[in-house]
């Protein structure tokens, strides 16, 4: 039996708005950003879920509470679905982290896998491989049903390439805007078992950032 995902990146913060780097800080969200979390939570009015799951940072823990209290679900907060850890680009606009590491944002700009940031980051791979493995456990979990994850836009580029195929280190060519609904399903054991259902969708939105400085 099949899993369907729902996959909503959290509201606009404060470091959103200056393009600035959040990693693992806490940064909650901004005035915006409750009210697209009440607007996401009255777009899903009419969707049923078994369970919702929840990055553990109380950006993504604020969207999720306008959401699963219309839901009248209890989420679970989960590390695993933290966004990567910047390591020293954290609190760094995209700007300031060109000019302070220069030969480090080529790596990051390149989307080089094996690159680690300084002072404790992740790389891309081992920050995919984190995003599989509680991707396929949720999955797993809910066979049959249907799940919300309330989580980061770094976590919604992994899924879209699991559930689309695309390399790590393909650029990527879509959009993830704050709050917006993402839908992918998995089909079995298989690491190729999933599959795109819907991307980006902001209709219950009036205004949305990328989570890229240039998009």
């Amino acid at each position: 039996m099949s899993t369907r995902i729902c996959l909503v990146r959290h509201g606009e913060t404060a470091w959103n708005a200056e393009r600035r780097l959040q990693g693992h800080i806490d940064i909650p969200l901004n005035e915006k950003g409750h009210a697209q979390a009440r607007a996401t939570a009255a777009g899903l009015a009419g969707e049923r879920f078994s369970a919702a799951y929840c990055s553990d940072l109380q950006r993504a823990r604020q969207t999720a509470d306008s959401i699963v209290t219309r839901c009248g679900l209890a989420p679970e907060f989960d590390a695993q679905l933290r966004e990567r850890h910047y390591g020293a680009f954290q609190s760094l606009t995209y700007d300031e982290a060109r000019a302070r590491f220069p030969e480090a944002y080529r790596h990051f700009e390149s989307r080089d896998p094996a690159f680690v940031f300084p002072d404790g980051g992740e790389s891309l791979r081992e920050f995919a491989a984190r995003i599989h493995d509680v991707l396929h456990r949720i999955a797993r979990a809910h066979q049959g049903g249907q799940v919300l994850v309330v989580t980061h836009g770094g976590v919604l580029d992994i899924a879209h390439r699991l559930a689309t195929g695309k390399p790590l280190d393909a650029p990527r060519d879509f959009t993830i805007p704050n709050a917006a609904l993402n839908w992918i399903e998995w089909h079995g054991d298989s690491a190729t078992d999933w599959s795109l259902i819907a991307w980006a969708r902001q209709d219950h939105l009036t205004d949305s950032l990328d989570e890229l400085p240039d998009a």
